[in-house]
């Protein structure tokens, strides 16, 4: 009997059930024992309470364009792995102890940064552990794409098409924040599919002069309206110069909702303009996958099932170079990918005429 188990965590995505579809469809089809199908439910909690539920096949029949996961997940965050919760539980012991109750041979975990660290502390305590690039940020060191990313751009690039039509009829300034607390993959990639004037990310922090420099070349140039990409942890130059410390507390500070805000406030001092903020929010990371991630999120999962019936554990499934692999855990756990703002598409971006704020 083959015993395996399989969780999602951290914020959800499009395609994590497509994923976990491909990993049982993959084993049961090819394994030479029986296998047996442990579900934990919300994420790590599900391993360290010992939630979970028995599944078959059919579980997974159905799922491949459905959103969200059928687990549940929640975040467990590493910097309190080992500190016990709130009722005592130590959390690394309890699913050390979960894992051999259940005589596990392989626990499956599609996450995202955070929750690979936990994986990989899982990895060094013993377990037979598999990790599944999961982030619409795409920002998983080691892999050059994770699932959900695409649906997200798709979800961001439709918000940017339709807030065009407002913009242009009232000849307004739209400033878009779109999801990137730490990177800027959703907002480059959807920026550049959806026509915005300005994109801002945190790997290219942004002088407001600048920004205001090319909203005003658009209505000299004849354009009506003009968009701002926005992500998240977009930062001005002068906030990037600042300590850490200060830099954290200045964001504290804030009294607005958010950056999006601050830099629609500026734009509108400095231009005189109408400007309007959208902020399309947790819909990046709902409804269904898009084809890309259902085709990625399967390549994904078969990699996944195959290096477990190998026997082959302590790893992270990752596409480099076009190319399916498989990478240590210890070696991309804790590290995040950034956009190389020396990309062909930021290259190709300012050759276009988009602005970043830098210059």
């Amino acid at each position: 009997m083959l015993r395996i188990g399989l969780l999602t965590s951290g914020g959800d995505c499009q395609a994590l059930n497509a994923t976990m579809r491909a990993i049982v469809k993959t084993i049961m089809n090819k394994s030479k024992e029986p296998v047996k199908v442990y579900g934990f439910e919300d994420g790590y909690q599900g391993l360290i309470y010992g939630r979970y539920r028995t599944m078959a096949w059919a579980d997974f029949s159905g799922i491949l364009t459905q959103g969200g996961t059928i687990l549940g997940t929640s975040r467990t965050p590493f910097k309190r792995l080992d500190i016990p919760e709130a009722d005592g539980v130590d959390k690394v012991a309890a699913m050390k102890k979960n894992y051999a109750k259940l005589q596990l041979d392989c626990l499956f975990m599609l996450g995202g940064n955070g929750s690979t660290k936990t994986a990989n502390r899982l990895a060094q305590e013993g377990l037979n552990v598999i990790a599944l690039p999961k982030t619409i940020d795409n920002d998983t060191y080691g892999t050059d794409l994770t699932f959900g990313f695409t649906s997200a751009i798709d979800v961001a690039t439709r918000y940017l098409d339709e807030i065009k039509t407002t913009a242009s009829s009232h000849g307004r300034v739209f400033v878009v924040e779109i999801m990137g607390h730490k990177v800027g993959w959703i907002p480059l990639y959807a920026g550049v599919a959806g026509g915005a004037d300005v994109i801002l990310i945190p790997e290219i922090p942004y002088e407001m002069g600048n920004v205001v420099k090319a909203i005003e070349k658009r209505e000299k140039d004849g354009g009506r309206f003009a968009i701002v990409a926005v992500a998240e942890g977009a930062i001005s130059k002068e906030e990037a110069a600042l300590p850490k410390k200060e830099y954290k507390a200045r964001v504290a500070a804030r009294t607005s909702p958010s950056v999006a805000y601050d830099i629609a406030d500026q734009i509108a001092a400095a231009t005189g303009r109408e400007v309007r903020v959208g902020i399309p929010g947790h819909t990046q990371r709902g409804g269904i996958p898009d084809a890309q991630d259902r085709i990625f999120a399967t390549q994904c999962g078969v990699e996944a099932a195959m290096a477990c019936l190998k026997g082959t554990f302590g790893v992270m499934v990752a596409q480099v170079g076009g190319a399916m692999t498989l990478v240590p855990l210890q070696e991309v756990a804790g590290k995040l990918k950034y956009v190389d703002t020396n990309s062909d598409l930021v290259r190709e971006a300012r050759q276009l005429g988009i602005s970043f704020g830098d210059k």
